[in-house]
């Protein structure tokens, strides 16, 4: 399986994840997506939409002290992940 830097649902950096990613239905270690999207083998938000996740994590961001032109900026990449490039 490819080992992939963000998180490929929301697109944060993987290690920035406090538990290093999110985990499968047998207890390991997902590589592909963040703990805070994916655990225990499904999705934490199973029926986000990609604007769903792109208005949540712009939220989030800000409220992290990103200014908005930024987040908007990291968000607008979010389509482009393997969770929604099908969708």
């Amino acid at each position: 399986m490819k080992k992939y830097k963000n998180c490929q649902s929301c697109g944060m950096p993987l290690k920035k994840d406090p538990e290093k990613g999110g985990t499968n239905a047998d207890g390991t270690k997902n590589q592909m997506y963040c703990s805070y999207c994916y655990g225990n083998g499904v999705f934490t938000q199973p029926d986000f939409t990609v604007d769903q996740m792109k208005k949540f994590c712009k939220e989030k961001m800000k409220e992290q002290g990103f200014p908005g032109f930024l987040a908007s900026f990291f968000v607008s990449g979010l389509p482009r992940l393997e969770r929604w490039k099908n969708k």
